[in-house]
């Protein structure tokens, strides 16, 4: 799976691999291996059994086959969903869904994939999206991993998603949406 070390790399490996002592094995830039173990251990992870020497770049220049997520911009997938009836996937959190989000979205948060997963069938399409776009490269790579092939992320998440003409529910001040 791909979980991008630039972003909260720490909690959502904690999130999202739940077994301390599952095997490691990393695909970094170069040069950034070192980090990436030492951040890895912090956070109890000491099982990494090593990495992709040269990283990704150097696989693909060895011409090694790779599996890609396809990526649209806001205003493609606006065209989409004018065009034909989608299934969108919102993994941002339980309280941002509900302060803001599409009116067709499914929430479906990152942080419970493994409880949702059983929903997805495979032989459909998900359009994916999170606030920026990290939870969702995340999200969309286990999807992947996970044989679903028709996955597409949405460049930018939600913040560029807001700037389309497609319908969202009103804003409701997150607090107030998290009251009971």
């Amino acid at each position: 799976i791909n979980i991008g070390l630039n972003g909260q790399f720490a909690p959502w490996v904690g999130a999202l691999i739940t077994d301390l002592n599952q095997p490691i094995l990393l695909i970094t830039d170069e040069g950034k291996e070192e980090e990436t173990i030492t951040r890895l251990t912090r956070v109890g992870y000491d099982s990494t059994i090593g990495y992709l020497d040269g990283g990704f770049e150097r696989w693909t220049d060895a011409g090694k086959e790779i599996d890609t997520i396809e990526t649209i911009s806001a205003e493609i997938f606006e065209e989409a969903v004018t065009e034909q009836e989608i299934i969108a996937l919102d993994v941002r959190k339980p309280g941002e869904y509900e302060s803001e989000h599409l009116e067709f979205t499914l929430s479906r948060p990152l942080d419970f994939i493994n409880d949702w997963m059983g929903e997805i069938d495979p032989n459909k399409t998900y359009y994916i999206h999170c606030a920026g776009g990290y939870r969702s490269m995340i999200a969309a790579s286990i999807l992947k991993s996970r044989g679903v092939e028709h996955v597409i992320d949405i460049a930018g998440g939600y913040g560029a998603i807001k700037n389309t003409n497609l319908k969202r529910t009103d804003f409701a001040c997150p607090s107030k949406a998290m009251k009971v």
